[in-house]
């Protein structure tokens, strides 16, 4: 195989746009991080520190316009109160707007952050997580994505900053690099879950099992996001 191969050359620009992005979404964790440097452990989250999240949150959604929302979200554990755990605000009206979810257990849409697999993977190995396709009902009624770093005090996870975007959007994203492959190809997550393909082979949230003899898997090379293409040999 070699680099003039269209299914070789998606997975490289692909790869390319994901990694970029992933060096953002560190970044954008690090700098939320650093609001609590030196504080007491657990620690709180003052009116003021809203403020500032809400405005690096809004710095990230206008330098990258293709993202619907976007913000932190902290550990029960490092957080004093339940005051500012969860602020994430998303561009779905003129503006943005800050998200409201149901953190109380047993609520009737109570919203389980800390089981969802952008937060415990991330917690889990100190790395970039990206999760989805997923039906986000309590947000957007639609596929999404969400690309998380973790957010690190003194070496100890605290928490997650990120992004979310539509698969519709990804799709206007990848598609010319997908539809450049001959034959029916698909971007997968490490769950082997389609993110999107370039026909109707191949449907949103569908779990590839096994790959057949016809076809290869060629990995998207980001580290730890777990992505690979599925296409023709």
């Amino acid at each position: 195989m070699t680099t003039d191969n269209p299914a070789t050359k998606a997975a490289a620009e692909i790869a390319a746009w994901a990694d970029t992005l992933g060096q953002e979404v560190y970044k954008f964790a690090a700098t939320t991080g650093a609001l609590w440097t030196g504080r007491p452990n657990p620690f709180s989250v003052t009116p003021r520190d809203i403020t500032a999240l809400e405005n690096m949150s809004r710095e990230f959604l206008q330098k990258h316009n293709f993202a619907v929302g976007a913000g932190v979200i902290f550990s029960a554990d490092a957080i004093e109160n339940r005051g500012g755990i969860l602020e994430w605000w998303t561009t779905r009206a003129p503006g943005i707007e800050k998200l409201e979810f149901d953190l109380t257990p047993g609520g009737e849409r109570f919203y389980d952050y800390q089981n969802m697999p952008f937060f415990t993977s991330a917690s889990r190995t100190g790395e970039q997580s990206m999760w989805g396709p997923y039906v986000d009902y309590l947000g957007l009624d639609e596929y999404i994505l969400t690309h998380t770093a973790p957010i690190q005090l003194g070496g100890r996870f605290v928490g997650v900053a990120g992004y979310d975007i539509r698969i519709r959007k990804l799709e206007e994203i990848f598609m010319p690099a997908l539809r450049a492959i001959p034959g029916d190809a698909a971007l997968l997550n490490e769950s082997r879950r389609v993110v999107v393909g370039n026909s109707g082979a191949y449907l949103v949230g569908e779990r590839i099992r096994s790959i057949p003899d016809d076809k290869q898997l060629i990995p998207v090379e980001v580290p730890h996001l777990g992505l690979s293409l599925l296409s023709s040999r």
